[in-house]
């Protein structure tokens, strides 16, 4: 098994959890789509933070699958708001894994996907609200 070390972003990650075998295709490799959702629930978060309220995901503008996802790795996604507009803020989500070696169980980490989503920061009644200032 190759052992690359992958540097991780500074900041602390924004969501952890494992692939379970639930979330697996035929190949008995964790679904993309599933990690799609992971990856949206990380950018909310940061994004909801941002806005301080609620958001919705509005666009995928990118989304990068780069190695496949297996069933007991630890997924970790990073978020970090990239830019915010009027009533949008544009998150990007660097994911990552933390696998362990079957044999020695030496663990090691590797990026897995890198995105970019956009969302809409929401009020009490659904439609579109400015995003405040930083704080």
């Amino acid at each position: 098994m190759t052992r690359t070390q992958e540097p991780l972003p500074a900041a602390p990650p924004t969501l952890k959890v494992p692939a379970g075998p639930q979330d697996v295709n035929a190949a008995g490799d964790i679904f993309g789509g599933w990690l799609m959702g992971q990856v949206d629930i990380a950018g909310a978060v940061r994004a909801m933070e941002r806005a301080r309220g609620r958001v919705a995901t509005r666009a995928v503008s990118e989304f990068l699958f780069l190695r496949p996802v297996k069933v007991g790795d630890i997924v970790v996604c990073y978020a970090e708001v990239a830019h915010v507009g009027r009533t949008s803020l544009t998150v990007d989500i660097a994911t990552f894994v933390e696998r362990r070696d079957p044999v020695d169980f030496e663990s090691f980490t590797l990026k897995v996907s890198q995105a970019r989503l956009v969302y809409v920061a929401l009020d009490a009644a659904g439609a579109p609200r400015v995003v405040p200032p930083a704080n």
